[in-house]
Order: structure tokens, then C-alpha cells, then sequence
């Protein structure tokens, strides 16, 4: 096993002032890589996870973060975890860095043993809607514009997995998500005016077409930070739009469980939920048979 951490880089969605003053430190990614044997063949490369964890895009989980990349290290997945920029970086900054991690990881593929056709990204919460924004967003000529006009295929996830994901901004969005990501913390009517073209773009259920990727859901009926309707709404989106998905609502648990067992739980009781802790073999599962 390798562990290491690498910079994500995109300057283009930095305000320059920031970059001048020395105020912007790039993302980084930390990598938690199996090893591999000497020349392997195209049936041992392995699949990749990139995780997002959530934090309403405010913070970066660590709950969300080293523990499911070491679950799923145990599944056979090369692992990496996204670090992305929260307020006050604001739309499409993080965004861009998990399309810039995405490419990296696939032009490294041959290097760290990764089939660069089976590399897919992973959500909780705010960092599944980023998840899934790169997912509606990957063919997007706007997006490319910022990545030095990448070619779709460099920056396709070609699987996704959302953990009780943001994803609405109406009726039943997580409004502080939104807030923090668009920069609209200030209650001035005109700025929130001024955003309201921005909360259409990242309301992610109205952009789902037939490229997403094949897409494994979870949440709980009892979440009450992020509704599960959130994902109910993506997941309509989905069968509409003719892609292949998987979705299990569980009946009990609050919201941020992680991997619903204690190796994610800080120590916190309300964060274990034996019936929740089956997710990530059937995550995997579904990876592996859907890429």
C-alpha cells in the first residue's frame, strides 16, 4: 500500500488577486493506492474511486474521506480523496478540480495499475452534489472552457456514487450548500438576484441526460439536513433519461453517516447503523459490474 498526496491545480477559477497575494494554496488529492504486480495485464488493472467528502461546502468531512477510501481499498479499488475548495471559493472552482483529478487520474492510470476506463467518483452530502455535477456537466463546452478546452473523455467519470447527495435547490435543497457554494451568504436581495441563472445550473435533477454515468444512490428516510427526496428527484431524472441506476433508502439513520459503522464514526453513536453498514459492499458491487 501507498499513501501520498498530490496538487490539483486550475487557476483559471481563482481570482487572480488571490493567487498575487498569495492567498490560494491549489487542492490536493490524498491517494491511497494497492500494489500492484510487475506487468500487469489488462485483467489485474484495477478500478478507481475518487471520494468527495461532504461538509456543505463550508468543510471537507474527514469522516467521509481516508475511512471509505480504506474500505474500498479492501474491495480492490485504487483510491483517492478530493480536497476541494468550500467558501469563500465559489462555483465552479471545486468543480474544476474534480475534473482536473478525474484527468490525472486517468493520465496516470498505467502508473498507479488503474484501468483508466473504470474510474469513478464518490459523494456524501455536498461532495455528492459536486460529484454528480461533474457527471451532468463533463460534455459541457462551459466546463471545458475553464480546463484549458479538455476533451470530454479526459474528464468522464465512468461511474458515480452518491451518499444521501445534495441535489435539489427548491422545496427540499440544502439551502446552506447552496449559499456557501454560489456565494449568496449575504441576505442583499441584488446578489441574490444576480444568482439566480447560477442556482437553475446546480440544480442538478433538471440536467440529466442520457451521457450520465451509471449512478448508485443511497439515503435514508429519516435525514432531515437532506431530504431524501433529493435523491428520489436524481433518481426520477435518471430512469427518464434512460440510465442505468441503483438506489437503496434506508428506513433508519439521521444524516453524514459515513460508512455507518464506527471506523467513520469519530466515536459518535449517532453515526452507527448496522443496516446502513451494507452500502459500500453494494456500491462495489455495482461498480464493478456497471463500468
Amino acid at each position: 500500500m501507498k499513501e501520498f498526496s498530490i496538487t490539483i491545480e486550475n487557476y483559471m477559477v481563482v481570482p487572480v488577486d488571490l493567487v498575487k497575494k498569495g492567498k490560494y494554496a491549489p487542492a490536493t488529492m490524498d491517494c491511497f493506492l494497492l500494489d500492484k504486480t510487475d506487468t500487469p495485464s489488462t485483467e489485474e488493472l484495477r478500478p478507481a474511486l475518487i471520494i468527495c467528502p461532504g461538509g456543505g461546502y463550508e468543510h471537507i468531512s474527514e469522516r467521509e474521506g481516508k475511512p471509505v477510501a480504506k474500505k474500498f481499498n479492501s474491495f480492490g479499488f485504487q483510491t483517492f480523496v478530493l480536497q476541494y475548495h468550500v467558501a469563500p471559493f465559489e462555483f465552479p472552482t471545486a468543480l474544476c478540480e474534480l475534473a482536473v483529478a478525474v484527468r490525472t487520474v486517468r493520465e496516470n492510470a498505467a502508473e498507479w495499475g488503474i484501468d483508466p476506463e473504470r474510474i469513478a467518483v464518490a459523494g456524501f452530502s455536498a461532495g455528492g452534489h459536486l460529484a454528480a455535477s461533474l457527471c451532468v456537466n463533463y460534455k459541457k463546452e462551459w466546463l471545458s472552457s475553464y480546463l484549458n478546452n479538455a476533451a470530454p473523455e479526459e474528464i468522464m467519470p465512468n461511474a458515480c456514487v452518491l451518499s444521501y447527495p445534495v441535489i435539489t435547490s427548491g422545496e427540499f435543497g440544502h439551502q446552506g450548500s447552496f449559499e456557501n457554494l454560489l456565494g449568496m451568504q449575504s441576505d442583499a436581495d441584488k446578489a441574490k438576484k444576480y444568482k439566480q441563472d447560477l442556482v437553475e445550473l446546480v440544480t442538478l435533477d433538471r440536467h440529466v441526460t442520457e451521457d450520465v454515468p451509471p449512478t448508485f444512490l443511497w439515503h435514508t428516510y429519516e435525514d432531515s439536513s437532506v431530504p431524501v427526496e433529493n435523491s428520489l428527484l436524481y433518481l426520477t431524472a435518471l430512469i427518464d433519461a434512460g440510465v442505468l441506476a441503483e438506489f437503496h433508502m434506508f428506513p433508519f439513520g439521521g444524516h453524514g453517516l459515513a460508512l455507518a459503522t464506527e471506523e467513520s464514526s469519530n466515536g459518535e453513536e449517532k453515526y452507527i447503523k448496522e443496516e446502513c453498514a451494507l452500502w459500500p459492499e453494494m456500491a462495489a458491487r455495482f461498480l464493478n459490474q456497471a463500468m
